[in-house]
């Protein structure tokens, strides 16, 4: 079957950039799947041709009702599975290996006494390397989560038409050159039914826990975004935000022009107290 030592190394990287859903999904798959299928499915369906039995001497007949009923040996069905559903994990796990990259070597640059002194400040990662799941990487982690389910699901439905989930012992082969209908026996199918039944359980765990997660990120950004904004901060190394003047508006110079021309056609106005008294009236009544 091959060794999973690598593809469980690359994995494993995944776990720091992940989700808690994310990294329950990782065990599943590491544990349920990988791990038994290394161990125990190789023993089940060893003897899997070997075992299988027609009731004819007819050559080739028994070769031909084994393709026909086994067009992919389960092993092998189940190995493309779990790679092509870690397939898009990888992919994450290489956008983010890129803007942890990319983002080390901005906080390097902040930090170097001659570097430049405006530049962009590292936005998924803090200064301990850990990722935050947001903006473009939380658009990344989205997709390979809905790539997931599609996979996942096309392999359980393919499971489905290819060989059903439950091992019948005996099968009818009419397909040439057998000579008639005969009837084919398979080794240990209550073994293996349980062994599929296994497995199809472990995949759909997978496939809830891929829902599961999709919802709690939605849920997550919609929660964060609902939350009321701080105000901003006026200093001098935000000048954008300081508050801007207030300019008078039309109204308010008209009501200063018909001030001005009161006043000015009053006979004693700052001449004499009452010309003072009249000034004060005029302004408290407008």
């Amino acid at each position: 079957m091959g060794d999973w030592g690598f593809l469980s190394g690359l994995l494993d990287k995944v776990q720091s950039h992940s989700t808690v859903i994310g990294k329950i999904w990782m065990s599943v798959l590491f544990l349920f799947r990988i791990m038994v299928l290394g161990a125990g499915a190789e023993n089940v369906w060893g003897d899997e041709q070997s075992g299988f039995v027609c009731n004819t001497q007819q050559p080739g007949c028994e070769n031909v009702c084994y393709d026909w009923i086994f067009p992919i040996s389960h092993i092998r069905f189940w190995v493309l599975q779990i790679i092509f559903v870690s397939t898009p994990t990888l992919v994450y796990l290489g956008h983010a290996v890129h803007i942890i990259h990319k983002e080390n070597k901005m906080r390097e640059q902040l930090l170097s006494p001659g570097g430049p002194r405006v530049l962009k400040q590292p936005k998924y990662t803090d200064d301990k390397g850990k990722v935050k799941i947001k903006g473009n990487l939380l658009g990344s982690y989205l997709t390979q989560l809905v790539f997931k389910i599609i996979i996942e699901s096309g392999f359980i439905v393919g499971q489905y038409y290819l060989y059903g989930f439950i091992m019948v012992p005996m099968f009818p082969c009419s397909k040439k050159p057998c000579p008639f209908t005969v009837e084919c026996y398979m080794s240990r199918p209550t073994e293996k039914t349980i062994f599929i039944i296994f497995m199809l359980v472990v995949a759909c765990v997978s496939l809830f826990l891929n829902f599961l997660e999709v919802f709690y990120l939605i849920c997550s950004r919609v929660r964060c975004g609902s939350r009321p904004r701080s105000h901003k901060i006026t200093s001098a190394e935000n000048p954008a935000s300081l508050s801007s003047p207030k300019w008078p508006t039309m109204e308010d110079s008209l009501k200063q022009n018909q001030i001005n021309m009161e006043l000015e056609g009053s006979p004693s106005i700052g001449g004499s107290l009452d010309g003072a008294k009249e000034e004060k009236r005029l302004l408290s009544g407008h």
